[in-house]
């Protein structure tokens, strides 16, 4: 068996590549929880878009050119 631990030494580099994070999606909140937080989220997002956008219209988009 020449290739035995080949898999765990995969496995190994592989985790090494992430960070060592792993699959654990525990963060210590209830679904509810995680739902409003990933709503602010998204909401901000919204908002911060919604801003640049309207910035970015009136800087870039006129010109009083005569």
């Amino acid at each position: 068996m020449t290739r035995g631990n080949q898999r765990e030494k995969d496995r190994e580099r592989a985790q090494a590549r992430t960070g060592g994070k792993g699959k654990n999606k525990d963060d210590g909140l209830t679904p509810e929880q995680r739902r409003e937080r990933d709503a602010k989220a998204l909401q901000e997002k919204a908002a911060k878009k919604a801003a640049q956008a309207a910035g970015g219209n009136d800087a870039g988009g006129k010109s009083n050119k005569k």
